[in-house]
């Protein structure tokens, strides 16, 4: 396994002080797309503010609520390109609700938006159930370090 990546990028608009390991993250969501079986070409994460996340949800989906993340994939070809955006303020909050750490729900929302530029989609029921599955996939294998 390669040692560093060049494919995937963090961008904190908002500080993280719960951020650790990014190394090992940005190998591991490339290895997920080894796994689902497509061809990474690019991968922003952008972390940032209620409010700004707020804004991009109104502008580009006409949604007018908060959400904790908002993937788009700007794939021009076969190769996965794609910017996650991810507010810290809902991560924080959301980490309460569902009484879990601020980090697992960091990790969480990270292989969410690489599950979705993987083609699987969460507007059904039965959508939600398969994303939550793979979610929980992924972090039980990188929690345990077995990949």
């Amino acid at each position: 396994m390669a040692t560093s990546s060049n494919n995937v990028y963090f961008h904190c608009m908002k500080k993280i002080s719960f951020f650790k390991e990014r190394k090992k993250l940005k190998l591991f969501i490339e290895k997920i797309f080894k796994i689902e079986r497509k061809e990474l070409k690019g991968l922003h994460y952008i972390f940032c503010t209620d409010e700004y996340l707020l804004k991009i949800n109104q502008r580009f989906l006409k949604h007018d609520y908060y959400t904790d993340i908002i993937t788009f994939d700007l794939s021009e070809t076969n190769k996965i390109y794609g910017e996650v955006y991810i507010s810290v303020d809902r991560l924080k909050e959301n980490a309460v609700k569902y009484n879990t750490s601020s980090s697992d729900e960091l990790h969480r929302l990270l292989f969410h938006g690489a599950i979705h530029l993987c083609g699987y989609k969460d507007k059904t029921v039965k959508e939600k159930r398969v994303m939550t599955e793979k979610e929980d996939v992924y972090l039980k294998l990188y929690t345990n370090h077995k990949w």
